[in-house]
């Protein structure tokens, strides 16, 4: 295993956008207002003859420009007059890398402080492992950050918060909020038909879809529901066979599986539904899929991963042809990454958030063992930890999502 630490000393964690160096209020209202964040300005300056790099074409030396990492962006500004127009606007900054496809990984963390309860997000870029800021979300300052689900569609760079619940009073929230990288900032949407904490939610073909959970009246719900965010419509869709709140839930095969949870006597055997939106029928879990569901689930490549709360919290995956489970081979869960934890993951990489927002990045690897009968997969998993600074030890995680921009 191996533990990275972001640099040498404690750094601030910094606005997605801003540089290490500091600015005066004053530099930084005037560069809010200046006419460079023009895209046409930029385009007149390049009939000028003012390239972006002397000695390289615009469109090499762009290429080499917007690789440049977002925490560099405001001492970018004060090289040229065109360099400013480039990294004096998130929004032009990545619609241009969505254009040449550029796609880095960045994980944002739903946080809140352990002592006031206060709700924040944390943004760490996946490539160089630095730590940033986005605005607030504009939601009630006291409410429970887990009663809420949060969702993405991570080609588009967007982010949803559904539901929640006002801590004080335990009354489910139906508010949407919609964060899009591109433009670093939040919308609300249009609100679920039904109010709702502790629900199972996933997206399928872009496609959100919310289920279960408390009620107003604190009774569980069955109801379930889909939003088409191109369109910000929400309709029903069919009810689950029993009434549920959601410990976990998860997309495999174009299926929502959802499931209960553990934390009860283990002679209660966990309730576990299936929704299929082809069908808009629910079935029921098999048995061995949800009596092993122990712990937070990622899907990668088609396999169903869970990282175990038993089991010396070690990694395992699902067989669905005999319905079992086995166990990832490596080490378990580093001792760092203490609970409660957030899972979510990007390509062959798990990453597991824990308590003070040290993050352990999970390699998974696939190796074929061949048998006298049949020929299967097995998996194994390599662990590196990544300290968060010390400015960031009093948050605890509640939700972890995948964007690219």
């Amino acid at each position: 295993m191996q533990r990275v630490r972001v640099s040498s000393y404690q750094a601030p964690v910094l606005k997605l956008g801003d540089s290490q160096m500091t600015l005066s209020p004053k530099f930084r209202l005037a560069a809010k207002q200046s006419a460079l964040l023009d895209p046409s300005l930029d385009m007149e300056l390049c009939l000028k003859g003012e390239s972006l790099i002397p000695g390289l074409p615009d469109d090499i030396a762009l290429n080499c420009l917007l690789r440049v990492p977002v925490d560099n962006h405001t001492t970018c500004r004060a090289v040229c007059k065109r360099w400013h127009s480039l990294f004096g606007s998130k929004e032009q900054f990545f619609t241009r890398r969505k254009e040449l496809g550029f796609r880095d990984p960045w994980l944002f963390v739903f946080a809140f402080h352990k002592c006031t309860g206060k709700i924040q997000w944390q943004v760490l870029d996946l490539i160089h492992f630095a730590w940033h800021t986005i605005p607030t979300m504009p939601c009630k300052d006291k409410v429970c950050p887990h009663g809420f689900r949060c969702v993405s569609i991570p080609k588009d760079g967007v982010l949803f918060v559904c539901g929640g619940v006002v801590s004080d009073m335990d009354f489910p929230l139906n508010l949407i909020l919609k964060y899009e990288v591109r433009k670093n900032r939040w919308t609300v949407m249009k609100k679920m038909i039904t109010a709702r904490s502790y629900f199972a939610s996933g997206v399928i073909d872009g496609m959100i879809y919310v289920a279960g959970g408390n009620s107003t009246d604190l009774f569980e719900l069955n109801s379930a529901e889909v939003l088409d965010p191109s369109i910000g419509s929400w309709h029903p869709i069919a009810s689950m066979e029993t009434n549920m709140i959601t410990y976990d839930a998860a997309v495999l095969n174009g299926k929502l599986f959802v499931t209960e949870g553990w934390f009860w006597p283990f002679y209660v055997v966990p309730r576990g539904q299936i929704y299929d939106p082809k069908t808009d029928n629910w079935e029921n879990m098999a048995a061995g899929l949800r009596e092993g569901w122990t712990g937070s689930s990622v899907v990668i490549d088609g396999h169903f991963f869970v990282v175990s709360e038993h089991e010396r919290t070690k990694l395992k995956v699902y067989d669905m042809e005999s319905d079992s489970w086995e166990t990832v081979e490596g080490p378990p869960l580093p001792e760092q990454i203490c609970k409660p934890f957030t899972v979510n993951c990007f390509d062959s990489r798990i990453f597991v958030v824990g308590r003070n927002l040290h993050v352990a990045v999970g390699h998974i690897f696939m190796k074929y063992q061949t048998s006298t009968s049949e020929e299967r997969g097995s998996f194994s998993v390599q662990w590196l930890v990544v300290d968060a600074p010390e400015t960031l030890s009093d948050l605890t995680p509640s939700s972890a999502q995948v964007l690219l921009a």
